[in-house]
């Protein structure tokens, strides 16, 4: 599932192609438009230039001199750029034409997909409800958004209307790195925990960031958590799972205690 990291890897695959002109957008499923069709997409990209693209969680924004493209990427989904004579792949929805290639939004789900607002205002009206980006969220502000919060560590963490960008794999990476249980009550964190988890937070980003995405690292808990029998990189003991919020979530009991 993508995450932050991974979307800031595609926003960095689009930004290498700003300035470039759209000579054609090929909707080749229109099981991914939302709110808008393929012949709206095409009219208002067709003959622009993307200029700076920006994210804000897991949304990625590309203004295109006037229209702005809104892309989220749901489960699956992804943005790559390929040679014109390259072969589509048979989950390729979009195809943004540039000059010297092609932008080709991929998802095998459709959950999410592309939108078109009219401008940057009604842009950001499309993200008025997410919360703050979670890799530019200080320590204080931090806290402050968990204040007050009930329910389980691990459902704040993914709720995109309290901080946006942190999926499963991210908020159980934070978690452990922690040292803090996901199943832990909000109510129940001290300050200690959350400068804890705000300093694994901003590590576990940073670090996920440089290789977009979610790295299966030995040393880091996604790289045994889809192992059947998967043991915590730290300690050896056998990691627990069970469902939080319709979500597997994987700790280890020793390290993180209830």
């Amino acid at each position: 599932m993508p995450e932050l990291p991974d979307v800031e890897g595609f926003r960095r695959v689009l930004a290498e192609h700003t300035g470039e002109p759209i000579t054609a957008v090929r909707v080749r499923d229109a099981g991914v438009l939302r709110g808008t069709s393929a012949r709206a997409l095409d009219d208002a990209l067709r003959g622009h230039r993307f200029e700076e693209p920006w994210r804000r969680g897991k949304w990625l924004v590309a203004p295109a001199g006037g229209p702005v493209l809104i892309l989220h990427f749901g489960m699956t989904g992804s943005l790559s750029w390929h040679s014109p004579d390259e072969p589509p792949d048979r989950y390729d929805r979009v195809v943004w034409n540039l000059t010297d290639g092609e932008l080709r939004f991929r998802d095998m789900r459709k959950l999410q997909g592309v939108r078109l607002a009219d401008d940057e205002e009604q842009a950001a009206r499309v993200l008025g409800d997410l919360g703050p980006d979670a890799l530019e969220v200080s320590r204080k502000d931090f806290g402050g958004l968990l204040a007050g919060r009930r329910g389980r560590l691990k459902s704040a963490l993914t709720d995109q209307s309290l901080l946006a960008g942190l999926g499963n794999l991210l908020a159980d990476e934070i978690c452990w790195r922690a040292r803090i249980s996901p199943l832990r009550a909000v109510t129940d964190l001290d300050e200690a925990d959350l400068a804890a988890l705000h300093k694994a937070m901003r590590w576990t980003l940073r670090e996920s960031v440089k290789v977009g995405r979610v790295p299966p690292r030995e040393t880091w808990l996604t790289g045994a958590r889809d192992e059947r029998e998967g043991a915590c990189p730290r300690c050896g003991t056998t990691l627990s799972r069970r469902r939080v919020a319709g979500r597997t979530t994987v700790w280890c009991r020793k390290c993180q205690p209830p």
